[in-house]
């Protein structure tokens, strides 16, 4: 072991997350969960959404993975790793990682070539190339950059291609159920905190496209709420008797047709009766395109998307609590 003063190691952001995780041997989703939970570093995010790490950040790395090999735990690594930053202090850093020693990361592949890259996989039903794909997306971006920049932009290919004929129904339904499976894969790998608030998503009564809802359930799973995905098409008198079991702090409902948006007004007025009541939030491509649905219905309406519709819902549901009405 050796003694390197944190500041003398270079702040300067040019490591991918790939390449990190490769140099560290600490798993993306691992990685993941220490900055969303511990703030244990802040990346470089460029114009483009990219993370961007330094060397600092790698020795950062090495430093609290050895810490918590040694025994301790990742709250108390990070305790420690704030009082050497804030006192200037020193760190150990460790001569013989077992790993080579990083290059600048080269530009990751542009988001959109991924999904256009997804698309042609997905319409000749190649599921060992769509893999490949999202499993090299999953380590380059991050999640917010990885469903809007990859997922949805191959979804919507996909979508004109079976409006103009170029695909069959067969095909569409296809590579909806890979990338709904995949979502789902994504949800259930990360855990659901029992003390953090309570959140049910799911679709509108009649509402059979439940894409959207699962992006928004992963989205705030990944941000540390504690979530249940219940799917698409849901009664709602159903819905509330189990809302009044469970008392969430939020319903979150999705619409892509006016015919479901038009039904979560009722879910409003149900939910008020509840003790306490949950707040209701919506979203979906129905109020996108309507906005004067907007207007019509009761709750609050997440945003035009999912990361506004994240935003809205941490603005509402601090992590620390239930959150205020206004």
């Amino acid at each position: 072991m050796t003694l390197t003063s944190i500041e003398s190691i270079s702040d300067d952001p040019k490591y991918t997350i790939k390449t990190v995780c490769d140099q560290t041997g600490i798993l993306p989703v691992t990685l993941r969960a220490w900055e969303r939970r511990h703030e244990v570093l802040n990346p470089y995010r460029g114009d483009n959404h990219y993370r961007l790490y330094s060397d600092r950040d790698i020795a950062t790395l090495r430093w609290i993975k050895n810490r918590i090999e040694s025994g301790i735990s990742i709250s108390s690594a990070v305790t420690e790793l704030r009082q050497l930053q804030q006192g200037g202090g020193m760190m150990e850093s460790t001569p013989d990682v077992p790993f080579s020693e990083p290059k600048p990361a080269i530009p990751p592949v542009p988001p959109e070539e991924i999904a256009h890259q997804l698309y042609l996989a997905l319409i000749k039903h190649d599921e060992e190339k769509a893999s490949k794909l999202l499993h090299e997306a999953y380590k380059m971006y991050d999640l917010s950059t990885y469903i809007l920049g990859a997922l949805i932009p191959a979804l919507v290919e996909i979508g004109e291609a079976w409006a103009t004929g170029v695909i069959p129904v067969a095909t569409e339904h296809f590579a909806s159920a890979y990338i709904r499976g995949n979502l789902l894969t994504i949800f259930q790998a990360f855990p659901s905190r029992s003390n953090a608030p309570f959140i049910l998503v799911g679709c509108a009564p009649t509402e059979l496209h439940e894409i959207g809802s699962l992006m928004m359930a992963v989205m705030m799973r990944s941000d540390g709420y504690r979530v249940e995905y219940l799917g698409p098409d849901l009664p709602l008198d159903d819905l509330v008797d189990y809302a009044k079991y469970e008392k969430p702090a939020m319903v979150v409902m999705a619409a892509t047709s006016i015919e479901s948006a038009e039904l979560i007004d009722h879910l409003q007025e149900k939910l008020t009766k509840l003790k306490p009541a949950p707040f209701l939030g919506y979203g979906g491509s129905a109020f996108n395109q309507n906005p004067d649905l907007i207007e019509k219905t009761k709750g609050t309406f997440l945003g035009y998307t999912l990361d506004s519709a994240l935003e809205t819902v941490n603005t509402l549901l601090p992590k620390g609590g239930r959150g205020k009405r206004g």
